[in-house]
Protein backbone atom coordinates (compact mmCIF):
# COMPACT_ATOMS: atom_id res chain seq x y z
CA UNK A 1 0.00 0.00 0.00
CA UNK A 2 1.30 3.46 -0.91
CA UNK A 3 1.91 5.72 2.08
CA UNK A 4 0.15 9.07 1.60
CA UNK A 5 1.69 12.53 2.05
CA UNK A 6 0.10 13.24 5.45
CA UNK A 7 1.63 10.11 6.96
CA UNK A 8 4.92 10.73 5.11
CA UNK A 9 5.21 14.25 6.55
CA UNK A 10 4.63 12.79 10.01
CA UNK A 11 7.42 10.24 9.37
CA UNK A 12 9.72 13.03 8.16
CA UNK A 13 9.29 14.74 11.54
CA UNK A 14 9.34 11.58 13.68
CA UNK A 15 12.11 9.48 12.12
CA UNK A 16 13.74 11.81 9.58
CA UNK A 17 12.47 9.61 6.72
CA UNK A 18 13.63 12.15 4.11
CA UNK A 19 16.20 14.85 4.79
CA UNK A 20 16.51 18.15 2.91
CA UNK A 21 13.02 18.17 1.41
CA UNK A 22 12.11 21.39 -0.37
CA UNK A 23 9.79 23.87 1.30
CA UNK A 24 7.23 23.03 -1.38
CA UNK A 25 7.19 19.35 -0.39
CA UNK A 26 7.09 20.14 3.32
CA UNK A 27 4.19 22.60 2.93
CA UNK A 28 2.18 21.23 0.02
CA UNK A 29 3.24 17.86 -1.42
CA UNK A 30 1.47 16.71 -4.57
CA UNK A 31 0.23 13.25 -5.47
CA UNK A 32 1.09 10.21 -3.39
CA UNK A 33 4.69 10.84 -2.38
CA UNK A 34 7.45 13.43 -2.69
CA UNK A 35 9.09 15.06 -5.71
CA UNK A 36 12.88 14.93 -5.44
CA UNK A 37 15.38 17.42 -6.85
CA UNK A 38 18.52 17.29 -8.95
CA UNK A 39 21.62 17.58 -6.77
CA UNK A 40 24.62 16.41 -8.78
CA UNK A 41 25.31 15.38 -12.37
CA UNK A 42 28.07 12.89 -13.26
CA UNK A 43 29.43 11.75 -16.62
CA UNK A 44 30.86 8.28 -17.08
CA UNK A 45 34.43 9.11 -18.03
CA UNK A 46 36.36 5.88 -18.33
CA UNK A 47 37.52 2.73 -16.69
CA UNK A 48 35.39 -0.31 -17.20
CA UNK A 49 32.25 -1.94 -15.92
CA UNK A 50 32.09 -5.51 -14.66
CA UNK A 51 28.98 -7.26 -13.36
CA UNK A 52 30.10 -10.65 -12.11
CA UNK A 53 28.58 -13.30 -9.91
CA UNK A 54 30.63 -12.37 -6.86
CA UNK A 55 32.27 -9.09 -7.85
CA UNK A 56 31.24 -5.76 -9.34
CA UNK A 57 33.02 -2.74 -10.76
CA UNK A 58 31.46 0.43 -12.08
CA UNK A 59 33.08 3.00 -14.39
CA UNK A 60 35.00 6.09 -13.37
CA UNK A 61 32.88 9.22 -13.20
CA UNK A 62 33.50 12.92 -13.60
CA UNK A 63 31.29 15.32 -11.66
CA UNK A 64 29.86 17.80 -14.16
CA UNK A 65 27.77 19.93 -11.81
CA UNK A 66 26.86 20.16 -8.14
CA UNK A 67 23.97 22.13 -6.62
CA UNK A 68 24.84 25.30 -4.67
CA UNK A 69 21.91 26.94 -2.85
CA UNK A 70 23.06 30.48 -3.62
CA UNK A 71 24.08 29.92 -7.24
CA UNK A 72 21.79 28.98 -10.12
CA UNK A 73 23.37 26.61 -12.59
CA UNK A 74 22.20 24.21 -15.22
CA UNK A 75 23.36 21.29 -17.34
CA UNK A 76 22.45 20.72 -20.98
CA UNK A 77 21.80 17.09 -21.88
CA UNK A 78 22.16 16.61 -25.63
CA UNK A 79 20.38 13.87 -27.59
CA UNK A 80 22.09 10.53 -26.99
CA UNK A 81 23.95 11.61 -23.84
CA UNK A 82 23.78 9.59 -20.61
CA UNK A 83 24.52 10.82 -17.09
CA UNK A 84 24.29 9.60 -13.53
CA UNK A 85 22.39 12.04 -11.32
CA UNK A 86 21.86 12.23 -7.58
CA UNK A 87 19.19 13.84 -5.45
CA UNK A 88 19.50 16.72 -3.03
CA UNK A 89 17.42 14.67 -0.64
CA UNK A 90 18.71 11.84 1.53
CA UNK A 91 16.45 9.00 2.69
CA UNK A 92 16.56 7.03 5.92
CA UNK A 93 14.26 4.06 5.37
CA UNK A 94 13.14 1.95 8.30
CA UNK A 95 12.76 -1.81 7.89
CA UNK A 96 9.05 -1.59 7.05
CA UNK A 97 9.28 0.91 4.15
CA UNK A 98 10.56 0.58 0.57
CA UNK A 99 10.61 3.32 -2.09
CA UNK A 100 9.84 3.13 -5.82
CA UNK A 101 10.31 5.94 -8.36
CA UNK A 102 8.59 7.37 -11.39
CA UNK A 103 9.84 10.21 -13.58
CA UNK A 104 7.86 13.42 -13.37
CA UNK A 105 5.87 13.81 -16.57
CA UNK A 106 7.82 16.92 -17.58
CA UNK A 107 10.95 14.78 -17.43
CA UNK A 108 9.80 12.35 -20.12
CA UNK A 109 7.79 14.98 -22.03
CA UNK A 110 11.13 16.71 -22.58
CA UNK A 111 12.67 13.57 -24.10
CA UNK A 112 14.53 12.41 -21.01
CA UNK A 113 14.47 8.77 -19.96
CA UNK A 114 15.01 8.22 -16.26
CA UNK A 115 16.53 4.90 -15.16
CA UNK A 116 15.37 4.13 -11.64
CA UNK A 117 15.66 1.34 -9.15
CA UNK A 118 14.16 0.86 -5.75
CA UNK A 119 15.23 1.67 -2.22
CA UNK A 120 15.37 -1.34 0.06
CA UNK A 121 14.35 -1.19 3.69
CA UNK A 122 17.18 0.08 5.86
CA UNK A 123 18.93 2.08 3.13
CA UNK A 124 20.29 5.49 4.09
CA UNK A 125 21.75 8.03 1.69
CA UNK A 126 21.20 10.13 -1.40
CA UNK A 127 19.69 8.45 -4.43
CA UNK A 128 21.37 7.84 -7.79
CA UNK A 129 19.59 7.49 -11.14
CA UNK A 130 20.60 7.22 -14.77
CA UNK A 131 19.23 9.83 -17.16
CA UNK A 132 19.52 9.93 -20.94
CA UNK A 133 18.18 12.21 -23.61
CA UNK A 134 16.26 10.08 -26.09
CA UNK A 135 14.55 13.05 -27.71
CA UNK A 136 15.59 15.12 -30.73
CA UNK A 137 16.52 18.34 -28.87
CA UNK A 138 18.92 19.35 -26.09
CA UNK A 139 17.30 19.59 -22.65
CA UNK A 140 18.49 22.09 -20.05
CA UNK A 141 18.10 20.97 -16.43
CA UNK A 142 18.60 23.47 -13.66
CA UNK A 143 20.19 21.99 -10.56
CA UNK A 144 17.55 21.87 -7.85
CA UNK A 145 14.73 21.11 -10.32
CA UNK A 146 12.18 18.42 -9.48
CA UNK A 147 12.69 15.44 -11.80
CA UNK A 148 11.54 12.27 -10.04
CA UNK A 149 8.59 11.28 -7.86
CA UNK A 150 9.21 8.94 -4.92
CA UNK A 151 6.42 6.67 -3.71
CA UNK A 152 6.78 5.00 -0.33
CA UNK A 153 5.31 1.57 0.40
CA UNK A 154 4.76 -0.40 3.60
CA UNK A 155 6.54 -3.74 3.54
CA UNK A 156 4.02 -6.21 4.94
CA UNK A 157 5.82 -8.33 7.52
CA UNK A 158 8.88 -6.06 7.51
CA UNK A 159 11.92 -6.06 5.29
CA UNK A 160 15.48 -7.25 5.66
CA UNK A 161 18.14 -4.60 6.38
CA UNK A 162 19.88 -3.34 3.21
CA UNK A 163 23.52 -4.40 3.46
CA UNK A 164 24.80 -3.49 0.01
CA UNK A 165 27.86 -1.43 -0.73
CA UNK A 166 25.83 1.54 -1.98
CA UNK A 167 24.72 2.39 1.58
CA UNK A 168 25.36 6.09 2.15
CA UNK A 169 24.77 7.12 -1.45
CA UNK A 170 28.08 6.70 -3.26
CA UNK A 171 27.82 6.87 -7.04
CA UNK A 172 30.55 4.50 -8.24
CA UNK A 173 33.17 2.02 -7.09
CA UNK A 174 36.88 2.81 -6.95
CA UNK A 175 37.90 -0.70 -8.05
CA UNK A 176 36.46 -4.19 -8.42
CA UNK A 177 34.70 -5.22 -5.20
CA UNK A 178 33.47 -8.45 -3.74
CA UNK A 179 29.71 -8.33 -3.26
CA UNK A 180 28.33 -8.67 0.25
Amino acid sequence: MIIGPKKLLKLVKEINLVENLSERELANPEGAGFDLRLGEVHRISGGRAFLGIDERETPTIETVAKFHPKKRQSVTIKPGEYYLVTTLEKVNTPLDIAILFKPRTTTFRSGLNLRTGNVAPGYQGVLTFGISNEGPIPVIMELGCRFVHAQFFWVDGGGIQYRGQWQGGRVTTKKREKQV
